[in-house]
């Protein structure tokens, strides 16, 4: 298997091939951080995801080494977000995020799924709530996994100061949510 470092050599080389196996590595995650970031703007996370790739591929040369590729991929994805954030802000949309479970169907009765449909509504109402800075925390450590350390190197923040907007974030999240319990 070709390592990942030779991979973004040969796109920056101008390998096409090269670039498309990196969007097939992280195409997903970063659609999954797209959306969770977008939450008040969902039908904006296709485009954020497209733009995040083209920006990518027009400035993969300026990509440092130091930090992983995917990363710099996602925090290119969450300042694209952001931006779009900050145009529609004015106009803010009321639409709530998918329900990902309906996605994939499965057979609990009528009345667990009306209460699971009913949380994630309220989860997904309650994320897009966050401002957007600790919505991507949230969206990184919580759903996406990530230690707080690979959080913050991934925010350009420092671990306090992640720390503290998790905090924050799920202090709001469980007040918003406090009928759930």
């Amino acid at each position: 298997m070709i390592k990942e470092s030779e991979i973004i050599t040969r796109a920056r080389n101008g390998d096409d091939k090269a670039f498309e196996t990196l969007v097939l590595k992280y195409k997903d995650r970063l659609y999954g951080i797209a959306s969770s970031v977008c939450a008040r703007m969902p039908s904006e996370t296709d485009d954020v995801a497209q733009e995040t790739f083209v920006s990518a591929l027009k400035h993969i040369n300026s990509f440092k080494a130091n930090a992983a590729f995917g990363t710099w991929l996602y925090r290119i994805a969450a300042n694209n977000c952001w931006q779009r954030f900050r145009k529609a802000k004015t106009t803010a949309s009321s639409e709530i995020p998918g329900d990902k479970s309906a996605r994939h169907p499965s057979t609990p009765s009528a009345g667990e799924n009306a209460l699971k449909n009913e949380l994630s509504r309220a989860v997904s109402k309650a994320l897009a709530a966050l401002p957007p800075d600790y919505r991507i925390a949230i969206t990184l450590c919580d759903i996406e996994g990530l230690s707080n350390s690979e959080g913050a190197a991934r925010l350009k923040v420092s671990l306090p100061a992640l720390k503290s907007k998790l905090h924050r974030a799920r202090l709001l999240l469980k007040k918003q949510l406090k009928d759930f319990r």
